[in-house]
């Protein structure tokens, strides 16, 4: 079985896990429970809070434990997503592929090249030949979603892409450590300096008016300097919802190597 374990249930993880399961390769997604991440109208990362989630048409369910992986993976029906310790997922399935799809920007990778036939790493500081097998361009530009077979990928670059002339200003990171809490949901519609969130008693508010975009699940734990909330100043929840125009181009450079090395299994 060509299996793809991916790494990470945000926005990228799971649209690589979308294309690669519409595709026909068996797919499972790994993440470590309760994950900050914040677009959760365009992730698989509610599975693991709600046991369930639809993205984009496709289900995906959360495993109980390590014992129904390979019932799940087989099933074909839904994208399973595990939150056990990922040492004991990788050695349990086994898998043909591994994607590092955790977007750890500021962090320099580990090497995973050989915890797999084919290891693929998404994301700044990958390194082709040395970290991972193949690495995938995600920096925005013509080079989105290039293939990397030798060599690394760009640096963590500037401002984040603009949405209507606004970069940075629409998101909210974390002040301080702790808990957040919040009873808003992705999509809501907010006024600048709305009431959104809190993080013991540290208020977060809204930096501008529009839809929320993203929102970390209530009661995650949260390091400081976490993005935990972005604005659309669009202000159309429609678009706060399924596959981003960047995780999917991303999503489409994974596919593209796993097609040059691997045929898609039959399930």
């Amino acid at each position: 079985m060509t299996l793809c374990l991916i790494r990470g249930t945000g926005d990228v993880g799971s649209a690589v896990a979308h294309a690669l399961f519409r595709a026909g390769y068996p797919v499972l997604l790994h993440d470590q429970a309760a994950p900050a991440h914040s677009r959760r109208g365009m992730a698989f990362v509610d599975a693991l809070f709600d046991g369930l989630c639809r993205l984009e048409g496709l289900l995906s369910k959360r495993a109980r434990d390590i014992d129904d992986l390979p019932s799940m993976i087989n099933c074909g029906i839904a994208v399973p997503v595990s939150q056990d310790d990922f040492a004991c997922v990788l050695d349990a399935v086994k898998p043909a592929v591994l994607v590092d799809a955790r977007m750890r920007k500021r962090s320099l990778p580990e090497t995973q090249r050989g915890l797999a036939p084919l290891t693929l790493g998404l994301g700044p500081n990958f390194i082709a030949g040395a970290t991972t097998d193949i690495a995938i361009e995600t920096g925005w530009g013509e080079d989105l979603g290039r293939v990397i077979r030798a060599g690394s990928t760009r640096k963590l670059e500037g401002d984040p892409q603009p949405i209507e002339g606004i970069g940075r200003d629409r998101y909210v990171y974390a002040p301080v450590a702790g808990t957040l809490r919040t009873q808003h949901r992705i999509g809501d519609r907010v006024e600048a300096g709305a009431l959104i969130a809190a993080i013991g008693d540290t208020e977060l508010a809204a930096p501008i008016a529009g839809c929320i975009r993203g929102l970390t699940h209530d009661g995650v734990t949260v390091a400081v300097h976490t993005k935990v909330i972005e604005i659309d100043p669009r202000n159309d929840p429609a678009l706060v919802f399924g596959l981003g125009k960047r995780p999917a181009a991303i999503a489409s450079g994974v596919l593209a190597a796993l097609r040059e090395h691997l045929p898609p299994s039959v399930r």
